[in-house]
């Protein structure tokens, strides 16, 4: 008996919308681009976009919505903002409030959203190749660090870099590399392979975001510039409202994965 083929970005993004479903988003939607996600006041607006054009490995900016439009008609037809995230986080000076599912009621004429390129985008063309993911083989969330490495401030943006995790045998890092090279809008190759503590990570089995990991005998860690690197940005910024995905639950677009290749 075949199996259920793949839902769709919109019908998973119908399913975000009324709540049937909250989980996290990675190996979901094969072949279609998922995305961060940041929204602030008009009035940050310009410096954040200045942050993401200097940080184009954690920033890789997609989309940009006008002021009060809850919309991205680049990234698809029928995307809203408010609700088609599994999860959101609200963030009020700069402090985590809550999780959310609906943003209706906090939605606002001057809130200016932007989306941002996820590796969950590479990890299609790794798994093509052959190389396992590790995160998905076990059905976990990826896990993410805060890092000793500097961002490029703007602004009131700033502060150090997030990466992601993924571990795969000495012999596959040349290839992996290669690979997600050819993925500049959605992170690309990794910022550093090998020993955590090089770029600030105390404690590789404690992630700051995302699941534990699982490294094997004669694994090594590689790191990519992450996608949450805006929210910490935010702390330091102290915007009144921001408003991002919760790390893992991402805006799962109309796009395809091939589009952002070089």
């Amino acid at each position: 008996m075949n199996a259920n083929p793949p839902e769709t970005p919109a019908q998973l993004r119908a399913a975000f919308r009324s709540g049937q479903r909250t989980g996290q988003t990675s190996a979901l939607a094969p072949g279609f681009v998922q995305a961060n996600l940041a929204i602030l006041p008009q009035n940050l607006a310009d410096d954040f976009k200045s942050f993401c054009d200097l940080n184009p490995k954690p920033c890789p900016l997609l989309a940009v919505s006008a002021p009060g439009d809850p919309h991205f008609p680049e990234l698809s037809a029928d995307i809203d903002i408010r609700t088609d995230v599994s999860m959101y986080r609200v963030f009020k000076d700069g402090a985590f409030v809550e999780e959310v599912t609906d943003l209706t009621d906090l939605w606002r004429d001057d809130l200016v959203a932007f989306a941002l390129g996820c590796s969950f985008s590479f990890e299609e063309a790794l798994t093509d190749a052959g190389l396992a993911i590790r995160h998905i083989e076990l059905g976990r969330n990826v896990p993410m660090y805060r890092t000793s490495i500097d961002t490029v401030t703007a602004g009131s943006f700033g502060g150090k870099m997030v990466v992601s995790m993924r571990p795969f045998k000495q012999s596959d890092i040349d290839q992996v590399i290669a690979i997600t090279k050819r993925f500049p809008r959605v992170h690309g190759s990794p910022v550093h392979v090998g020993d955590p503590l090089a770029i600030g990570i105390a404690d590789i089995n404690a992630p700051d975001f995302g699941d534990g990991p699982e490294i094997r005998d004669g694994e090594v860690a590689v790191f990519w510039a992450c996608g949450v690197t805006p929210q910490v940005a935010i702390e330091m910024a102290r915007p009144e409202i921001c408003i991002t995905h919760k790390p893992g639950h991402m805006l799962i677009t109309d796009r395809l994965n091939a589009d952002f290749m070089d």
